[in-house]
């Protein structure tokens, strides 16, 4: 369908009925107010013949996918991520569509930047492949203008929480990058619990060019304290990582910090690594937390063990920087103590052999990092019997070559 005819030099600049779709849309995101995204994208799916539209939302638990309210969205209940074609959209990233009596429902992935926010649900009387990438390219545009109006509202978080959530987690969550990241050559996801109580672990990651950045901490204590020593430790470690400083001695950075900050018997392990994407060649350092676990071919290997210094905050010595050589596939498994141990009174540890064994029936060739990741978080967390007393963090990197 061609709206209007402008030619010139030989060149057709004749608008088409998707770029005409897809661009009202965009023309108007710069002044759209966040609660009434909802309308306009039910508004600009009803020109293709859409209706019953959903923005479905992961909650904080990486549970349920949850719709976003508002006027022109259908609304409904929350579905579970493990047991709803919306969720199998959700996990696998791609399209799913399911025959209706009254037409077809296509749930598609809101994708941004690697990361999946969600997912677009719409009923159609008959889809095609016109259809199809519209609604996909539609779907893109939706994820970068969620993201984009994230920070000018509560109403996407509001409806991620799935239950109340501490303060110490609220701050947790604030500071943390995107669970996920999908790139060409690396892939990066995250996981988190208690998700509505976690206090003292965080992580965050930066891809600068060919290097993927990635650190994990571990801040003693619960509440607010562990909370506020995660934020010190987290902001020290990004000033010095976007000062370029030398790996060894980021650690130097965030041991003053939170020296400086907190009395002296406080602290928080640390791990912080270097992947260069173009070689597979993984750098890291470690101040007194658990050693990461290697998985090739989707078996662990090994832990990648190596020199460690104190804990952020005890004054410790520069950390010496361990290397190994990443081949195509590997996977890099870093995780705090609370995802291994269980301090309940006359009761034993969880143990790195059964996270093996998660891993083991988790990870296989089809599956993505961030489904494993999710899955891993959960299955260990039911294994525990669904409560810790302490945080349980896991980040999950695999260099594709």
């Amino acid at each position: 369908m061609t709206i209007g005819r402008h030619e010139g030099r030989g060149h057709d600049r004749s608008e088409s009925f998707g770029e005409m779709l897809l661009g009202d849309l965009l023309d108007q995101a710069h002044e759209l107010p966040p609660d009434r995204v909802g309308l306009v994208v039910a508004g600009t799916v009803a020109r293709i013949g859409g209706r019953d539209v959903q923005i479905l939302l992961q909650d904080y638990g990486q549970q349920r996918l949850v719709p976003l309210p508002g006027e022109g969205l259908a609304g409904g209940e929350p579905l579970s991520v493990d047991h709803s074609k919306a969720g199998r959209c959700f996990l696998t990233s791609l399209p799913v569509e399911a025959a209706l009596a009254e037409g077809v429902r296509v749930h598609v992935p809101l994708l941004d930047g690697g990361d999946q926010a969600g997912v677009l649900a719409v009923t159609l009387e008959a889809v095609d492949d016109d259809i199809r990438r519209i609604l996909r390219r539609m779907a893109g545009l939706v994820a970068d203008l969620l993201q984009t109006k994230n920070d000018y509202t509560d109403l996407f978080f509001r409806t991620r929480r799935g239950e109340p959530m501490s303060v110490a987690a609220e701050i947790q969550w604030s500071l943390l990058p995107p669970l996920a990241m999908s790139m060409p050559r690396v892939a990066v996801a995250g996981a988190l619990e208690p998700a509505y109580d976690v206090a003292g672990d965080s992580f965050d990651y930066a891809l600068n060019g060919d290097v993927l950045h990635l650190a994990m901490i571990d801040a003693m204590g619960h509440g607010l304290d562990a909370a506020t020593m995660a934020t010190v430790a987290i902001g020290a470690y990004r000033h010095a990582r976007r000062i370029s400083v030398e790996l060894s001695e980021i650690y130097l950075f965030m041991d003053r910090a939170v020296a400086e900050q907190f009395a002296p018997d406080h602290f928080v392990t640390a791990q912080m690594l270097r992947l260069d994407t173009g070689t597979g060649r993984l750098q890291w350092v470690n101040a007194g937390h658990p050693a990461p676990m290697l998985i090739r071919e989707h078996r662990v290997v090994g832990r990648l063990d190596s020199p460690t210094t104190l804990p952020v905050g005890f004054g410790g010595a520069q950390p010496q920087v361990s290397s190994v050589l990443l081949e195509p596939g590997d996977r890099v498994l870093c995780f705090t103590d609370g995802l291994v141990e269980e301090h309940e009174t006359g009761q034993e540890q969880f143990g790195e052999d059964r996270l093996i064994e998660a891993v083991h029936r988790l990870d296989r060739t089809d599956r993505g990092v961030r489904a494993v990741a999710r899955d891993l978080s959960h299955s260990l967390g039911r294994a525990r019997g669904g409560a810790t007393t302490d945080d349980a963090t896991l980040v999950l990197v695999e260099w594709r070559g």
